[in-house]
């Protein structure tokens, strides 16, 4: 039995999509909407689909999914969040992605919207693409099956992080000994990717929040110095090369080498990510790599940001996703 679980706040018409799309999966037998206080209706909107709903106002995400899964009956748990919408054939292929008893937990990267905008779907690209099926060392919880005996066993979600559970969560998983899979088949479109760019440096300045803390919990590898080199570089060169500029005019031009070696740094950083979209998107052109360094550039700068603020939910800030329909422009 499975047992899809989605937390929600204030998104019910999206809310409404997922649900649809859970309910086009044959064989679903139990929905948990566990609501974090919404005053929009999404509670109304659970209800009406059938859905358990579960009232838990000002707790965390990592706190929504373990209270849910703690009333859920199912063996198996679907953590899907409130703006995604799900392929009709997900269940089957996460039940087939699940079959070998090695395996604690499988899913799929987030897919962008096919009629979002260039933002949406240079982010997407940026996110990565799920290709196949094998194991994999991270996958988002928005789209994501667990065995409920692991889920229990590792302790579910840290509900002391306000993001990056997931990453967590996966290196517990893994660390105890069990597979995580990434199945292509699991397709997972994400509505709620920003659509500007100012959008997109809130959200990525929030969930950045504890990724370096979240990244040293573990043994480091080569792998992973990506992910804690770029921002503490960019977080150090741009102040570093403010100051230079600023002090051009006083210092007779002699911090003008400063300057560039802090922006040499930020761009040679920014142009790795964006060779990784292009190659994602499949497009080398002068057009698609142009926004592919614009959207890295934002990223790069949103996630430095993180090391040294502190952030409020993205979302919290101003309401930075396009409805579904939208015309991409």
């Amino acid at each position: 039995m499975v047992t899809f679980i989605i937390p929600v706040k204030n998104d019910a018409q999206r809310l409404q999509r997922c649900l649809a799309s859970v309910a086009a999966n044959p064989g679903v037998c139990e929905v948990i909407v566990v609501d974090n206080g919404s005053t929009d209706g999404s509670p109304a909107v659970g209800r009406a689909a059938g859905a358990r709903v579960l009232s838990a106002p000002g707790r965390s995400v990592a706190e929504l999914r373990n209270e849910a899964a703690t009333i859920a009956r199912g063996d198996l748990l679907a953590f899907v969040d409130a703006d995604h919408e799900i392929a009709a054939s997900w269940l089957a292929a996460a039940l087939d992605a699940m079959r070998p008893a090695e395996v604690g937990a499988a899913g799929a990267l987030y897919v962008a919207p096919a009629n979002g905008n260039w933002v949406q779907r240079t982010y997407g690209a940026l996110r990565g693409r799920t290709v196949g099926r094998g194991d994999t060392r991270w996958l988002g919880s928005g789209n994501l099956i667990v065995r409920r005996v692991v889920f229990e066993t590792i302790g579910g979600f840290d509900e002391t992080l306000e993001t990056c559970e997931d990453v967590d969560f996966c290196q517990r998983l893994r660390a105890a000994g069990w597979r995580l899979v990434a199945d292509e088949r699991l397709v997972s479109v994400h509505h709620g990717d920003p659509s500007t760019l100012a959008g997109l440096f809130r959200a990525e300045r929030w969930r950045g929040r504890d990724n370096l803390r979240v990244t040293l919990r573990t043994r480091v590898t080569i792998r992973d110095l990506p992910s804690i080199v770029a921002p503490l570089v960019v977080a150090f060169a741009v102040p570093v090369l403010l100051a230079a500029v600023v002090s051009v005019p006083f210092t007779g031009g002699r911090s003008l080498s400063v300057a560039v070696i802090a922006a040499v740094a930020v761009v040679i950083i920014a142009l790795g990510r964006t060779a990784r979209i292009a190659k994602v998107a499949g497009d080398w052109g002068v057009g698609a790599m142009a926004r592919a360094l614009v959207v890295a550039t934002t990223y790069e700068l949103a996630r430095a940001s993180a090391i040294l603020t502190r952030a409020a939910h993205h979302r919290h800030a101003a309401r930075d996703v396009r409805p579904a329909d939208a015309s991409a422009k």
